[in-house]
């Protein structure tokens, strides 16, 4: 298959697997319609822990999703990857008689921040109260991070450029741009995303070593990013897989173009202040508008990475202006996350969907229990607004330093 600067990389396929909805058509009411789903911490084992509210993924069923091969040898969160792929492979009509002469052609990328924790805590239970004969054999694939990446390609017969990307929470973004630069060396599809499960109690555990992590008691008021209340992010479960094509290859299969993966850049500034990641998060930015060839004021929506903290959202309100200028403290930015919690990975791979979807249906999702924003910045809240958008940028940052930046394009229609 031949390569070069003309192959486009763009999305055919949205799989969605998030607290406020399985599926992007239940995901997208929640999210434009400013849902909050953030409530008390559910799962066995975390009653006694200091985390009260999360997102939790709560109308999934995976005995009806997977199969028992599958589900007996992996963790909750490839059971959401997978099923997210599904239903991406489904939106995109991407088949096994699409691929199956060419099963190289199509790869898999997944992004992963902590692996499969509740999977592995069970074996690590097992293996200290009953002894080693009673630790299962898929205790040493199923925890690992790359195991949602491995079963995806082994279970969809996909045998192209396959890759798990491990760089804090803007792998999400990073995952997606890793699928770009595979359809650009000359991959035909690529399966792409993140989903996490955080929630058990062993990550709980360690997810309280996080400063930033918020314990607030009270779901309306656990996650305010760029309020003068911001006390920290809510963790949640989840996320979204995606299917990017090489974008003739998708015109002539008769694939419905979503969206262009138009550019990207990441940077890392280190975990040793919130202050510091002004600058990467600029940077990422600048680098994204350059690969896309794309002007500041072209941008007609963020999706912010809105941690609630308050050093971190000022320093994200100064690189957006830095970035993008006088046009930084106009342009609307939302956080849709507020509502459903912080997915890690997931979590940027969750707002570039909300961006496909918002760029589909002309509205600007709202920021859920946010009111009074703090930061010169225009922060969509109350309501979805209504906007003519062409094209989307979406942020991220990581715990340990990592910034990410998107640029998505909304299609333009080629005449027949």
């Amino acid at each position: 298959m031949s390569t070069g600067q003309n192959r486009r990389s763009v999305v055919t396929g949205i799989g969605v697997v998030a607290p406020n909805g399985t599926g992007t058509g239940a995901f997208w009411k929640g999210t434009q319609e400013g849902l909050s789903v953030l409530d008390r911490v559910s799962r066995e084992g975390c009653e006694h822990l200091p985390l009260r509210v999360a997102g939790e993924v709560r109308d999934f069923d995976a005995v009806a999703l997977i199969e028992e091969r599958y589900l007996v040898q992996t963790d909750r969160f490839t059971h959401f990857a997978m099923a997210a792929a599904d239903l991406a492979l489904a939106d995109a009509r991407l088949g096994r008689a699409d691929y199956e002469g060419a099963p190289f052609s199509v790869g898999v990328v997944t992004a992963a921040g902590s692996g499969g924790g509740e999977f592995g805590q069970r074996e690590l239970q097992r293996l200290w109260g009953e002894g080693s004969r009673f630790v299962g054999p898929y205790q040493s694939i199923a925890w690992f991070y790359a195991a949602s990446t491995g079963q995806i390609s082994i279970r969809g017969g996909f045998k192209g450029p396959c890759a798990v990307v491990a760089s804090d929470e803007a792998g999400g973004l990073d995952a997606l741009m890793h699928a770009a630069r595979s359809i650009h060396r000359g991959a035909g599809a690529v399966v792409v995303g993140a989903a996490e499960a955080p929630l058990a109690p062993y990550s709980v555990v360690c997810q309280l070593g996080y400063d930033d992590l918020s314990t607030c008691e009270d779901p309306t008021r656990a996650y305010r990013p760029f309020t003068s209340d911001a006390c920290g992010f809510v963790p949640a479960e989840g996320g979204a897989m995606l299917v990017v094509e090489e974008e003739t290859a998708a015109r002539d299969r008769g694939a419905d173009i979503r969206a262009e993966l138009a550019g990207h850049a990441a940077t890392f500034t280190g975990a040793s202040g919130w202050e510091h990641s002004r600058e990467g998060l600029a940077r990422a930015i600048t680098g994204a508008l350059k690969e896309a060839r794309c002007a500041p004021e072209e941008i007609d929506v963020v999706f912010a990475d809105a941690l609630g903290v308050p050093a971190a959202d000022r320093a994200e309100a100064l690189a957006i202006a830095d970035a993008l200028g006088p046009h930084g403290r106009r342009v609307p930015v939302t956080a849709p996350k507020a509502g459903t919690g912080r997915a890690y990975c997931g979590a940027p791979v969750l707002d570039t969907a909300a961006a496909v979807l918002a760029m589909e249906h002309g509205l600007i999702p709202p920021t859920p229990n946010v009111f009074d924003v703090c930061h010169d910045l225009d922060v969509v809240t109350g309501r979805a607004r209504p906007a003519e958008l062409r094209t989307a940028l979406v942020l991220s940052r990581g715990l340990m330093g990592s910034n990410s930046a998107l640029v998505l394009r909304h299609p333009v229609a080629i005449p027949s």
